[in-house]
């Protein structure tokens, strides 16, 4: 019994070398994260009868708008970190030192997208359903990044599962715990489970219109509103939530209202566009 595990053990640090190359624990968790994100809607796409290929054609688009985005999202929420007296402005720049917001990176990816799908005359929400579920997966890789920097945490506790963190890593007022909530390892389960859920459901009821992207919304902020306000990292507050906790309420109030209208669509309305199914036995 004294080998039971009492906590979890964090990574000594976050980056690798490979000889004189840096491998940030990171970005190699958001890279296999859109890989998944890829080879799932690829697979989603095609079996509703879209063109082979073309969600990796979005997905030459979306991924840097998404980057962008993320990268916009943060500096313009975090201003106090790269403008001001001691503060350098380029520092905005410095995308590999990390900060990076996950809405921004939606938003930013929706928007790149939406030029890929005028530019290969499809639909743009089965593009967004056929890449739903996989967008639930690859942020569940993706917070495995968070794990390596032993960042984003949540509140101290005594939990069988808590999460070990380095002094160095502590927030001013936290110095004397050692263990504290894993949400890195919370939204990371909830996630996966969400696209597991979501997936059970397009099989029983197929989700077009859209309306598998905008559930897909409404999982991820239904988990992102609680796990966030366990987390003490410093953050821009409004009033009795942390910023992030006021966004997902917002998109999923947006998501649950165009759910419920376009559920009232002709399922017509969702065609794939110009794009045509290759395999004839993929046409009823």
């Amino acid at each position: 019994m004294n080998t039971l595990i009492t906590s979890i053990p964090s990574p000594a640090e976050g980056v690798w070398h490979l000889g004189p190359f840096p491998i940030r624990a990171y970005a190699f968790g958001i890279i296999i994260g859109a890989l998944l994100a890829i080879w799932i809607g690829e697979r989603r796409f095609r079996a509703r009868g879209g063109r082979p290929g073309l969600i990796g054609d979005v997905a030459v688009w979306a991924i840097p708008f998404g980057i962008v985005g993320a990268r916009v999202y943060h500096v313009v929420t975090d201003p106090e970190l790269y403008f001001g007296e001691g503060k350098n402005a380029l520092d905005a720049f410095l995308i590999w030192k990390g900060g990076l917001g996950i809405w921004g990176a939606i938003a930013g990816g929706a928007v790149g997208a939406l030029i890929a799908c005028r530019r290969y005359d499809v639909k743009f929400s089965a593009v967004a359903d056929a890449l739903a579920p996989g967008l639930l997966v690859a942020q569940a890789v993706g917070r495995l990044g968070n794990y390596a920097n032993q960042e984003l945490f949540g509140k101290p506790t005594d939990l069988p599962w808590g999460l070990e963190i380095d002094p160095s890593h502590r927030p001013a007022g936290y110095l004397q715990f050692e263990t504290f909530h894993p949400t890195f390892l919370y939204e990371l389960l909830w996630n996966l489970a969400a696209a597991a859920l979501l997936m059970a459901i397009d099989r029983r009821v197929k989700l077009t219109n859209g309306r598998a992207f905008a559930l897909y919304a409404m999982l991820y902020t239904a988990g992102r509103f609680w796990i966030e306000q366990l987390r003490i990292d410093e953050a821009n507050d409004i009033g009795p939530f942390r910023l992030n906790v006021w966004t997902s309420l917002l998109v999923f109030a947006l998501a649950t209202a165009y759910f419920v209208r376009a559920r009232r669509r002709s399922s017509a309305d969702d065609t794939l566009g110009d794009e045509h199914p290759v395999e004839p036995t993929e046409v009823d």
